[in-house]
């Protein structure tokens, strides 16, 4: 199936993005390996993540019309923030993809969503911190933490994304603040795994998820 997904994207998506997919696809294996969780279903689930990355606005929101998807104000107003879904929707429907954990990583991997597995954690973290991302200190710093805990990661993540939204004076989705939220309570229900050592500063985050991911 890698060959054929491969194939599809060379004819739908720039190669500069097939060169960020491959990214996420290896960081996401990365990071399953690291959490041991199924190296498979991680690798699958970051090649296929951006497979409607180029879809034009309006055939974003009919497919996900189509499919049963809420579609609220913000995505009306910012169709790009479906891709995640419709790439979900994509996965199965063109690739035969079943699994609902994979699909469910995909479709998570723009806004995130309270609660997500696993797998949709590590996918949500690969899309941003894969090296082509950047090497300030901040993506340093959250890959790092990525590897030493995940909930924290995420949480800084999602703080990072909404820093940046905030400052570019972008729509802001409400499932982007829930995951931050649940994933903050999360973080500070149990002791952190991240060491003293560690500079870890509430201020980082990261780059664009919503508007760029």
């Amino acid at each position: 199936m890698r060959e054929q997904v491969l194939a599809w994207l060379a004819e739908n998506v720039p190669p500069s993005r097939v060169n960020h997919i491959l990214r996420v696809e290896q960081m996401a294996s990365e990071l399953a390996v690291h959490y041991e969780e199924d190296v498979t279903k991680a690798a699958t689930s970051g090649l296929m993540h951006d497979l409607a990355k180029y879809f034009p606005p309006q055939k974003l929101l009919e497919m996900a019309r189509q499919e049963g998807l809420e579609v609220d104000y913000v995505m009306e107003a910012a169709p790009h923030l479906l891709h995640a879904d419709v790439s979900a929707i994509v996965a199965r429907d063109t690739f035969g993809v079943e699994d609902e954990e994979v699909l469910q990583a995909i479709a998570n991997h723009t806004l995130g969503r309270p609660g997500m597995s696993l797998l949709s954690c590590i996918v949500f973290l690969a899309d941003t911190l894969e090296p082509g991302r950047g090497d300030t200190p901040e993506l340093e710093n959250l890959r790092l933490v990525s590897r030493e805990n995940i909930d924290r990661a995420v949480w800084k993540t999602s703080d990072y994304s909404l820093k940046f939204l905030i400052e570019s004076y972008c729509l802001i989705h409400p499932r982007t603040i829930a995951t931050r939220n649940w994933f903050l309570q999360k973080s500070k229900s149990k002791p952190q795994s991240v060491p003293l050592s560690t500079s870890v500063d509430g201020n980082f985050i990261t780059p664009i998820i919503n508007a760029t991911s």
